[in-house]
């Protein structure tokens, strides 16, 4: 079988060991987009340390998990998104203006859709916490 977006998977697991009250989770295969996703997630508090486990192979995250995230996903495919459509992707996404964000792909790197909007940048939708 197939692995058809490593990113959906990691998110997938992180909230369904998120769910079921565990206090870490084993993630893997690990890439870069992975990596600056997560790092956009607790920049803003929503999970814990993660630490990279180098096996020469494809590499693994433990991610260690606080009880703040609600859920997680990935939006397939990559929408591209202008910044005036910014608000409405939010609107259609997260729960409330107030909190939740969007991680999207820009030329300035992943971030979240609030940083883009205070760069001035558009990009593609990666996907969403909160």
């Amino acid at each position: 079988m197939v692995r058809v977006s490593v990113l959906n998977d990691c998110l997938k697991s992180i909230s369904n060991a998120e769910r079921r009250g565990k206090r870490q989770v084993l993630v893997r295969p690990s890439s870069k987009v992975i990596i600056k996703f997560l790092s956009v997630m607790q920049k803003h508090g929503y999970i814990g340390e993660f630490e990279i486990v180098d096996d020469h192979r494809s590499g693994k995250i433990v991610v260690q998990l606080n009880g703040r995230l609600n859920k997680c996903g990935v939006i397939s495919p990559r929408f591209p998104v202008k910044i005036p459509d910014i608000e409405q992707w939010v609107a259609d996404l997260l729960p409330s203006r107030q909190f939740g964000f969007i991680v999207m792909t820009t030329s300035a790197g992943i971030m979240d859709h609030a940083e883009a909007r205070r760069r001035h940048i558009g990009g593609k939708i990666l996907g969403y916490f909160y």
